[in-house]
């Protein structure tokens, strides 16, 4: 199963409260296409946002509602005012539709072009110019081609290939050439890099030529076509008992990796399965509890705290320097690709009340959390099952 990994990465301008680059991305729901734009807003500073923020929201809602291409470009070069003064638009775009079966369609108006790399080698790319009368002499570049596994696209906006511009090494800027070579050097050392690795170290990289003051709004996405990772997630017991087996037998899954969070699922898999469960000396940790080991499983953790702790290091973007479950357990969200959250719905008898059990909205609650938080921040495909 092909996958569409995406990232991106961006730094503003040194001195501006805000960047007046916008990358938007939305992927559909079963996975099968990925829709993209960056938008770079004349200047910098709030009023570029705004000028950004505008045409990437136009041109992401036309494309994912399934609107030709070009004519969603059309739309929106239309609705695009002209600076008085410079006589160009307020904003440039990049619009990029990337579907599983390998057809990537793309649209550009002045951002600096694409870059389609197979492996670690740049390939060429035929875009055909398109311009309407009414368009004052703007002009925009439209492709179709097909990309396989392993292919990678890469935009960016001018903050990346002017990077260094008026230095001695770089009078001119960086340059795409320089660009696609360093891509290519650095994928021949790490073939297996991500997309969210790839594009930080991008912007980085350019950011350097700059002396680490950026001069402009930089930013860098790149999509790589690669083998789904999928990653599910065992929590709560089963609604029923008769379903034990059934529940502990995901472990066994090919082609997954598998967490278990909590203290009775591990104790149904492990019997279930007949797997020993012991608890890991490693990582002890004052404030998550510590984590178990099972032969099939990448992790085994408590439930409801290291579930909420991993959520808010999602949220928060903060990472504690220790390692613990919650730490282990973001890891593992971030290098998955596919992530199933198989959640028990069964009753502790324990609790004084079994028709609202505690725990088992809290559980509820959490993995939707979860879900939208991997969802529309970091890109991943999410379900949830219950049983």
């Amino acid at each position: 199963m092909t996958f569409l990994d995406i990232g991106a990465s961006t730094r503003r301008k040194f001195g501006k409260a805000c960047c007046g680059d916008v990358f938007l991305s939305r992927r559909s729901a079963d996975g099968a296409h990925l829709c993209a734009v960056l938008a770079d807003g004349l200047g910098s500073g709030l009023q570029a946002n705004v000028a950004a923020s505008l045409t990437g929201t136009m041109a992401l809602e036309y494309i994912t509602a399934d609107l030709d291409l070009r004519r969603a470009a059309e739309m929106i070069m239309d609705a695009l005012p002209l600076c008085p003064e410079r006589h160009i638009s307020y904003s440039t775009f990049t619009m990029l539709r990337a579907d599983t079966d390998g057809t990537v369609r793309l649209i550009e108006y002045g951002n600096p072009a694409a870059l389609h790399l197979r492996g670690a080698t740049p390939l060429p790319l035929p875009r055909e110019p398109f311009t309407l009368p009414r368009w004052n002499g703007r002009e925009m570049t439209c492709a179709t081609f097909r990309a396989e596994l392993h292919d990678r696209i890469v935009v960016c906006s001018d903050g990346v290939t002017q990077a260094g511009l008026g230095s001695d090494r770089f009078p001119f800027g960086w340059g795409s050439g320089n660009l696609a070579d360093f891509i290519a050097a650095h994928l021949a050392e790490a073939p297996d890099l991500s997309a969210a690795d790839l594009a930080p170290e991008l912007v980085t990289h350019a950011l350097g030529y700059d002396s680490g003051i950026p001069g402009d709004d930089i930013t860098a996405a790149v999509l790589h076509y690669r083998p789904t990772r999928t990653l599910q997630v065992l929590t709560g017991p089963p609604f029923s008992k008769d379903r034990d087996r059934e529940y502990a037998a995901q472990l066994l899954a090919p082609d997954t990796r598998t967490v278990i969070c909590g203290g009775t699922t591990a104790e149904i898999v492990s019997r279930e399965l007949g797997r020993p469960l012991a608890m890991s000396l490693e990582h002890p940790d004052p404030e998550i509890p510590s984590t178990s080991e099972m032969p099939g499983a990448a992790l085994v953790t408590e439930g409801c705290i290291t579930l909420s702790a991993a959520a808010d290091m999602l949220q928060s973007g903060h990472v504690p320097p220790r390692t613990n479950g919650a730490t282990r357990l973001r890891d593992l969200f971030l290098h998955s690709d596919r992530i199933v959250f198989l959640v028990g719905t069964g009753v502790n008898p324990a609790h004084h009340d079994p028709n609202l059990p505690v725990e088992l909205e809290i559980r509820r609650t959490l993995v939707r959390r979860l879900k939208r938080l991997l969802e529309e921040h970091h890109f991943k495909q999410v379900l949830i099952r219950f049983y």
